[in-house]
């Protein structure tokens, strides 16, 4: 069991827990991170980023998250490509992270950067194009469509943001939206905003059946709730899901104390309610929801779970 035991685990293999391993390591601290069974988080999805400081020329998503793993690799960083199953706090105080293959570690210390999943409509021909003009993340790829017409989808504040934050670069921005103007979950001042817009089309009653194109979007297929008509939005070079974001907490929700919404409820800077376990990323950000803010969080709580470890030794 020696070699299964740590100083840390660190749970999420994104930009926020490999910041984070990058810290604990160069700290000499002896770290594990349980990276799932799909690496790097939402960034192996994006293609371009050009707003990670440090590249002048951009770079894509996945290559980013490939040189932070070889630069915790570096440190001495040890990775597990698994899932974790569930978080318990075992009577001496160290923490036992259990994974999906029914293999256990210990550790002294725990960071939890999981993230958040975005939710999607679930089409097929959606997740074809993702990062081909399909996008859950409007700041992070808005700037790509200058003078083009995109999509947003979704009724609600969010929906509307990302719609008035699209217009500084698009020249279009459809809202589409399975219910009518009444029925949305939008506030009225931020409906108010959008709808002042000269950009903003609204498109009420329709769901999206189909996301046109091979190796871009090139286009909607959509279909109105009430009437059945299908009407085909041709102009459409982008589309945005605005329809929510499920943060992944369900492994840990019997230990730390989570939001209304699900995501973990964070108290002086990166704690969680219980000692020794500490959070960093979208799992608790569901405001920001960016890689610069995600990896500067996974440095705030390598810190803090630092001194929390050496309070542990005096």
């Amino acid at each position: 069991m020696e070699s299964n035991t740590y100083d840390i685990i660190i749970i999420g293999g994104g930009p926020a827990g490999l910041t984070a391993a990058i810290y604990t390591s160069r700290a000499f601290l002896k770290t594990l991170v349980v990276e799932g069974d799909a690496p790097g988080g939402q960034l192996v999805l994006t293609t371009d980023i050009d707003n990670f400081p440090g590249f002048s020329q951009g770079i894509n998503g996945p290559e980013l998250m490939i040189e932070m793993r070889k630069q915790a690799e570096r440190f001495d960083t040890s990775f597990v490509s698994i899932n974790a199953e569930q978080v318990s706090k075992k009577d001496d105080g160290s923490f036992e992270v259990k994974t999906t293959s029914g293999d256990t570690y210990l550790a002294k210390a725990v960071i939890i950067s999981t993230g958040a999943s975005a939710k999607w409509l679930g089409l097929e021909s959606e997740q074809k194009l993702r990062g081909k003009g399909v996008s859950a993340c409007a700041t992070c790829d808005g700037f790509f469509f200058q003078n083009k017409a995109v999509a947003v989808i979704g009724g609600g504040d969010s929906a509307m943001e990302e719609a008035t934050f699209l217009t500084k670069f698009a020249s279009k921005v459809y809202i589409i939206a399975r219910k009518d103007k009444g029925e949305l979950k939008a506030s009225k001042i931020m409906l108010k905003r959008a709808e002042d817009n000269p950009k903003i089309e609204f498109v009420y009653n329709f769901e999206v059946k189909n996301v046109l194109g091979t190796d871009k979007v090139a286009g909607l297929e959509i279909h109105n709730t009430v009437t059945s008509e299908i009407r085909t939005l041709s102009d459409i070079e982008g589309v945005f899901l605005a329809i929510g974001h499920k943060p992944n907490t369900d492994f840990v929700k019997d230990i730390v104390e989570l939001d209304p919404i699900g995501y973990i409820k964070v108290s002086n800077n990166t704690k969680t309610n219980v000692d020794g376990i500490f959070v960093a990323g979208d799992v608790a950000d569901h405001r920001y929801r960016q890689a610069v803010t995600a990896a500067g969080m996974g440095c705030m709580a390598a810190l803090d779970a630092e001194k929390y470890l050496n309070s542990l030794n005096k």
